[in-house]
């Protein structure tokens, strides 16, 4: 007989349907003002709730986890020479100053390759990103100015999220300290800092990991 606690999840019981038009376009404002649904862990039951109730729904004690890392500006876009357009995200910096980038489409470039980053209106900077090497699926890219993540990156919004016109700041967590996520903790979104206090008032404990 199989072990269910050691068999494989087939990855199909996650699949749903979610239809487009019920999937929010703008973050909740106020941020703690987003729909909670709690689940018994007596009876199962379903109850709705907004997020800033969540430190009464804990008992003294209880330790939160947060990611408090900061969100790169980690999505960039470049041209190649022969005039098409090339979509990096950074996914991490090696400690030789290199980044370990994801690329689409990635299928001919190639090692040695210079493409010349472009700004926020898709307009040339004189910034470029270099094709170091290949890793898997994966590239190592160099920049010739670091600084130009910072000027001309992209928050990496989730694909399904079709509108970018929100202030970059509303897709970091009250709580971020250092930089390095190449992706949005998003579960973290809803938190104020009213949610900080009333937890800590509640006796919640937090921890923090990146």
């Amino acid at each position: 007989m199989t072990d269910p606690r050691t068999s494989p999840l087939p990855i199909d019981r996650f699949d749903y349907h979610l239809p487009p038009e019920l999937i929010a376009q703008h973050p909740a404002e106020p941020r703690d003002a987003a729909r909670l649904l709690v689940v018994s862990r007596q009876d199962g039951t379903l109850s709705d709730r907004i997020f800033r109730d969540l430190p009464e729904l804990l008992q003294p004690g209880d330790l939160v986890i947060v990611n408090d890392t900061r969100v790169l500006p980690a999505r960039l876009i470049a041209k190649r020479a022969t005039g098409g357009r090339i979509e990096f995200l950074l996914l991490s910096r090696p400690p030789d100053g290199t980044w370990r980038s994801l690329a689409r489409p990635a299928r001919r470039l190639r090692q040695g390759e210079t493409l010349t980053l472009l700004g926020m209106n898709n307009d040339e900077t004189p910034h470029h990103i270099r094709i170091v090497a290949r890793d898997g699926d994966a590239l190592i890219i160099a920049f010739d100015d670091e600084s130009a993540i910072q000027r001309h990156g992209r928050v990496p919004l989730p694909p399904y999220i079709r509108d970018s016109s929100a202030d970059p700041e509303r897709y970091q967590t009250v709580y971020s300290r250092e930089p390095g996520s190449a992706a949005a903790p998003t579960a973290g979104w809803h938190v104020t800092n009213g949610v900080r206090r009333a937890g800590r008032a509640g006796g919640l404990a937090v921890g923090a990991v990146a």
